[in-house]
């Protein structure tokens, strides 16, 4: 494949790993690296980073950097929110840029603000490029993967995707996002205002169902903590006996009064068991078990990596990984 050239915003810490994986690719050229944080603007990315340097100075101007760059692709891994995420989204296109990105709520948006999304979906379009949200959850585990395996299916009647993980070997702001060291009563402060829980369960769930064809009637979800029932804690974090050690998260679809998609995710401190899971029941029934899970942190910067590369070649507008050719490993 040819090299694709790309532009990185947000370097915090994904971004900084979609970077370190990207220079070890032939088929990819790292152009700009762009963030506001006051503390790395005007330093080396390769600094910041802890590669030594690399000779990109990091700007924080991306229309700046958009306005003299011919690169192909811009990977945004800045926020979870679609609305937050738009303007950035449509600055790029305008410049007739590709987009990547690990904004969760963008792996099928129309759930969320159907009207950002199909002006979004227009203006990639008359732009001659494309919009992909993409990751390794939502993206892949808990999404693709389950379609992808009904390819041996005569019938399907349920698909069920279980995630077990220890969330002390994630990186801190995964930890903080599950509630961890937490006590419930500010958990469940937070889980109301939509602040403890991953985000990307409705998005996963409405993929699963778009590439199946079910028509669900209603998505539920619920997020509850997870007790220390003794002193627990990870290179970030210590909780106390009693305190939330993480996050047991519960999300369903229903068609036609009955469940049909069921999402779990189980991450705490010092969980024992790491697994990802697909069950399809239907004919045949179907089990797919990934022994010791998939680390969400270097999956989630291979996958978008890995889609940096297809992205190119995809389908004008607002696509998601169902539109894509499959996201694959590439030298």
């Amino acid at each position: 494949m040819k090299q694709v050239k790309f532009i990185q915003l947000g370097f915090g810490p994904i971004g900084q790993q979609i970077v370190k994986y990207a220079l070890e690719r032939k088929g990819l050229k790292l152009d700009s690296v762009v963030d506001i944080d006051d503390g790395k603007v005007g330093k080396d990315a390769g600094e910041i980073a802890d590669m030594g340097k690399i000779g990109l100075v990091i700007e924080d101007s991306l229309e700046d950097v958009l306005k003299k760059s011919d690169a192909e692709v811009v990977v945004i891994s800045t926020v979870s929110s679609f609305k937050k995420i738009e303007n950035q989204i449509s600055t790029c296109i305008k410049y007739g840029k590709n987009v990547v990105s690990t904004c969760e709520e963008l792996l099928y948006p129309w759930i969320n603000d159907k009207e950002t999304a199909e002006n979004l979906n227009r203006l990639a379009k008359q732009n001659g490029v494309s919009i992909l949200g993409t990751g390794i959850n939502p993206g892949l585990l808990m999404d693709l993967l389950p379609v992808v395996l009904t390819a041996a299916s005569r019938k399907v009647d349920r698909i069920v995707v279980k995630r077990y993980q220890d969330a002390s070997k994630r990186r801190l702001p995964f930890q903080k996002k599950i509630g961890a060291g937490l006590d419930f009563n500010k958990f469940e402060e937070l889980r109301d205002k939509k602040i403890i829980r991953h985000v990307g369960f409705a998005e996963s769930i409405h993929l699963i169902a778009s590439g199946l064809g079910f028509k669900l009637d209603k998505t539920t979800e619920t997020v509850e903590p997870v007790a220390a029932q003794e002193e627990v804690s990870s290179d970030y974090i210590s909780v106390k006996k009693g305190f939330a050690k993480g996050v047991h998260q519960i999300g369903k679809g229903y068609q036609d009064g009955q469940e049909v998609i069921t999402l779990e995710l189980v991450a705490y401190l010092g969980n024992k068991i790491c697994e990802d899971i697909v069950e399809i029941y239907g004919e045949p029934n179907i089990k797919s078990t990934i022994e010791g899970g998939i680390n969400g942190d270097v999956a989630t910067a291979a996958v978008v990596v890995n889609a940096v590369g297809g992205i190119v070649k995809a389908k004008d507008g607002l696509i998601t990984m169902l539109d894509m050719a499959p996201v694959h490993y590439f030298q």
